[in-house]
């Protein structure tokens, strides 16, 4: 028996249909995590806390406390539901994400290329951060080309690792996290901890134990934005967290919360980004 083919139109109509569930189907897919979230009246935010103003523990409470835990807190409350923080590490911060284990990060995880690859995210950055080195103060080191040759420590996943040894030509060690890092640098195993400036400053700020080292390079490593991470093609959830977002910088709120957990040196971004959003009513 011959074959014979649909007529013109009706093979029209089935692409068209075919073009049209696809995109349904996409959109359903883009909607899922919003929908679960309303669904269940909470939302998993990754947030990494290593110490310092960014994120720690209270030992009065045991609560998670600083920037990650409280900007978590704020995007539940901007998307009307309660939220449910989950502590992550560097090394497996993406997995928990692309796992389902969190629906959104908020973990000191600025927004690169190689990430964009992988992961959604908010494009309204609420803040900006590069890397910096924690050296002895008798080390030598001013600038990053004194790495090359030399130890430096990290945390596992960390996106300075690749700059490090590809541009500077450092030995680079990866630690599980960042405060394996800094152990294994007073234990003389590094001659410097490469972290975000977030972590180094405040950890080398008027804390005894950490006289003897400063961090004495001017420039960052690898500055870029921090955003609020989603998985790829969520655009309902990312719309949802990038209006948050941006009323964030609208109404001082990320200044406020800045001074009142006393992050220091004070962000210049946030300024500039809260003139842009009260300039764009």
């Amino acid at each position: 028996m011959l074959f014979t083919p649909f007529p013109l139109s009706q093979r029209r109509a089935v692409a068209v249909a075919s073009v049209l569930f696809a995109l349904a189907s996409a959109a359903a897919h883009a909607d899922a995590t919003l929908d679960k979230i309303k669904q269940r009246g909470k939302v998993s935010i990754g947030v990494l806390v290593n110490g310092g103003p960014f994120g720690s523990i209270d030992p009065a409470t045991q609560q998670l406390i600083g920037w990650n835990p409280e900007l978590a807190r704020a995007l539940a409350k901007g998307l009307g539901v309660d939220v449910d923080l989950v502590q992550v590490q560097t090394p497996n911060r993406v997995q928990f994400l692309q796992g389902g284990k969190v629906d959104l990060l908020i973990a000191s995880m600025e927004l690169n290329p190689d990430r964009a690859e992988i992961l959604g995210y908010a494009p309204t950055p609420f803040y900006r951060v590069g890397g910096t080195a924690a050296v002895l103060k008798t080390s030598g080191i001013t600038k990053w080309e004194d790495l090359r040759g030399k130890p430096v420590c990290v945390s596992q996943g960390s996106s300075f690792a690749k700059p490090l040894g590809t541009d500077y030509g450092a030995v680079v060690h990866g630690y599980k996290s960042s405060s394996d890092s800094l152990l294994a640098l007073r234990g003389g195993n590094c001659v410097a901890a490469v972290h975000d400036s977030t972590l180094i400053h405040p950890t080398l700020r008027g804390n005894a134990e950490w006289a003897a080292y400063a961090a004495p390079l001017t420039t960052e490593l690898l500055a870029a934005p921090s955003v609020v991470w989603t998985r790829k093609g969520e655009q309902d959830t990312i719309a949802a967290v990038d209006k948050i977002v941006q009323e964030w910088h609208r109404s001082g709120w990320l200044i406020a919360t800045e001074k009142r957990l006393s992050i220091e040196p004070p962000q210049p971004l946030l300024p500039e980004l809260q003139a842009k959003f009260k300039t764009a009513l």
